[in-house]
């Protein structure tokens, strides 16, 4: 009996590198900068309604520091820091924090972060690569929601990512987001391209 035919098809999508941020929650925002704090936008993101700011925190582990780790807005319902594993084990984190899709904080490590205002702690994941996209293109690739696929980036440094969660919402713009040591893994410096790999229109 012949094996039957398994088809592949390949889609490009933008790929971005996402630094070391944190997210705060209103309340934390408060604590770290003070009453009636707002943050002050100073770049709009690639993703709808998100921006860069012009504030920043350090982030501390027992005797070790990151300095200026920036903050992204909008606030959100609960607080998060976002670090790659180089991050991680520059300050000695320990227990390691989880691997996590953004959002997904239980369980995983508190770490100290430091404002003008106050020190306070909350959760750091190292965020799971993933791609965002609209459901519109969605619906047209047969991608449901949370699905998983590989990516494969072309290039000097060509390598493929495999695993890698597809997050829908009307909202998203189509983009993948790596953190810097994947990144760096990869050869790209800010931007790039990738090439998302559908088998027979399906998830892997």
């Amino acid at each position: 009996m012949s094996k039957k035919e398994v088809k592949t098809k390949k889609v490009k999508i933008p790929v971005e590198i996402s630094a070391r941020h944190v997210h705060l929650s209103k309340k934390d925002l408060r604590r770290l900068f003070g009453k009636n704090y707002e943050l002050e936008p100073t770049k709009t993101l690639s993703q709808p309604g998100e921006f860069a700011t012009e504030e920043t925190v350090d982030i501390l582990f027992k005797n070790k520091k990151i300095h200026h780790v920036r903050v992204i807005g909008p606030v959100r319902k609960s607080s998060q820091i976002e670090l790659s594993l180089s991050d991680v084990h520059k300050l000695g984190i320990d227990p390691l924090p989880k691997l996590r899709i953004s959002g997904n904080t239980f369980g995983t490590t508190p770490v100290r972060v430091e404002g003008p205002k106050g020190i306070i702690k909350i959760p750091c994941i190292i965020p799971k690569r993933h791609v965002h996209m609209s459901e519109k293109k969605a619906k047209k690739l047969g991608i449901k929601n949370k699905k998983r696929f590989n990516v494969e980036i072309p290039g000097e440094r060509s390598l493929i990512f495999r695993d890698v969660v597809v997050r829908v919402s009307k909202d998203y713009k189509t983009s993948m987001h790596l953190d810097t040591d994947e990144g760096n893994a990869a050869g790209i410096i800010g931007k790039g391209d990738g090439n998302l790999i559908i088998k027979n229109g399906k998830k892997k």
